[in-house]
């Protein structure tokens, strides 16, 4: 407790016991409480301005921050974990196969095709951008961004978020067709895992070979069984304990206020389980939010709807947590560097990289090209994003033929290109997205359709 406290405060390892003894702990306790009820205070404006809620938020912490931001990312990471464990999870209850029948194969496709495809398209420009033009878009690098790097950024990056897709289609949901929405929210929520298996394969490919003697044909042998190990015992872990949910909903929930015990408790056993087994974690809970989402219990007040709502307050919590946190722990003086680069990264993101994953699949596509135009613009990023590039930022030292001091420079500059674009993208997008529903005609719905 003590040192989540510290590090919500922002207080490094080697400061936390000198400033949090002269701190009262009932003084810590208050800041806390104002900071969250900042968060909800912010919120609120923000709606009323346009702006997506996550990113008053975001810039709230940004604001509270106070240069005292020397904080382990090791500590941060373990937070995200949790933090990404439920994100998953309520992804995958959202992930309601039957409001997709007629399109299934295509969410599918646009899902995991198109976050492979914006990966590869958005790493590239990355690379070309930031290595071409080095001395005017990476000011802040003294060497050239590596490949690696260039795709471990693009991977934070490949795919449109769940939480932060919901949130802005709550607020235009009159502007956006029916089909378009269950649409977009499908692909948000299958876009979380398969962003990480792209991160995975991406880390794998760029770090494998780092101080091995093996061939490369042996090192990408073993690369790629170690992956289809952990995504298939991570989904037969998923299935297995989505069966087990069942079982535990049916026998021993008497009321749905206990399914919020249920639905975290299975989470974490989840993750673990998975770890153990040689598998991921998060295609376990994933996989086992979709297999509960899709069941039926044998109480008729308990459905996928119910676990949503009882988990949701729990997971909107987990989002502004994440916000907040990343905002309070990046200052605001070491984003000045990459802002060029992070501006050409946005605009990549946003004019090359999402349309072009949307328009190659075109032609399986059952909508016409006004809806999929909607469709490429509505890749809203947010909180995954964010928690990856704790991941990223651990990653990149790890990268062949880079010193240490450039490393700890490179990481930096990547974990805020991910944060300038993570922000670009809410705010142009999120303000944008009424306009471009009227300018692609697309009529507003009656207030009561869902």
């Amino acid at each position: 407790m003590l040192s989540s406290i510290s590090l919500l405060l922002g207080t490094s390892s080697a400061e936390q016991h000198a400033s949090l003894l002269s701190v009262p702990l009932e003084a810590q306790v208050l800041f806390i409480g104002v900071v969250f009820l900042g968060t909800l205070i912010v919120s609120r404006f923000s709606i009323k301005a346009g702006v997506p809620a996550i990113l008053g938020v975001l810039l709230l912490g940004l604001a509270i921050n106070i240069n005292v931001l020397d904080v382990d990312h090791a500590e941060v990471e373990t937070l995200h974990v949790f933090a990404l464990a439920l994100l998953l999870f309520y992804a995958g209850l959202r992930t309601d196969i039957k409001s997709i029948r007629g399109f299934l194969e295509y969410g599918l496709l646009l899902a995991t095709g198109g976050a492979v495809i914006s990966t590869v398209i958005l790493g590239s420009a990355i690379y070309w951008l930031v290595s071409a033009n080095g001395g005017s878009l990476a000011p802040g690098l003294s060497e050239t961004m590596p490949i690696g790097a260039a795709f471990l950024v693009a991977a934070c990056l490949g795919s449109t978020d769940a939480g932060a897709t919901l949130a802005i289609l709550t607020q235009v949901k009159r502007y956006v067709p029916n089909r378009v929405r269950k649409l977009l929210e499908f692909e948000s929520s299958v876009n979380d895992p398969s962003a990480l298996i792209i991160f995975g394969i991406c880390l794998s490919l760029f770090t494998m070979t780092n101080g091995s003697d093996q061939s490369a044909q042996s090192l990408v042998i073993s690369a790629s069984s170690s992956l289809i190990q952990k995504i298939g015992s991570g989904l037969l872990t998923g299935l297995g304990l989505g069966y087990v949910a069942k079982i535990i909903i049916n026998r021993f929930v008497s009321d749905k206020e206990q399914l919020l015990v249920v639905a975290m408790s299975i989470t974490f056993i989840d993750y673990g389980c998975a770890h153990y087994l040689g598998g991921s974690g998060y295609v376990a809970v994933y996989v086992t939010g979709v297999f509960m989402a899709n069941l039926h219990y044998q109480d008729d007040q308990i459905n996928h709807q119910s676990i949503q709502e009882a988990l949701l307050p729990f997971n909107t919590m987990t989002e502004i947590s994440t916000f907040l946190l990343f905002g309070l722990l990046v200052s605001p003086a070491d984003l000045v560097p990459s802002l060029p680069s992070g501006v050409a990264a946005a605009i990549a993101l946003m004019f090359l990289a999402r349309p072009l994953s949307v328009v190659c699949f075109q032609r399986l596509s059952p909508f016409n090209l006004r809806d999929s135009a909607l469709i490429s613009w509505c890749g809203i990023r947010g909180a995954v994003p964010l928690a990856l590039s704790f991941n990223m930022a651990t990653a990149i030292p790890t990268l062949r033929g880079l010193t240490p001091e450039f490393a700890t420079q490179l990481a930096q500059n990547s974990q805020s290109i991910v944060f300038i674009v993570v922000i670009l993208n809410l705010l142009i997008q999120g303000l944008s997205l009424p306009r471009v529903c009227l300018w692609l005609n697309a009529p507003p719905t009656p207030a009561s359709s869902s």
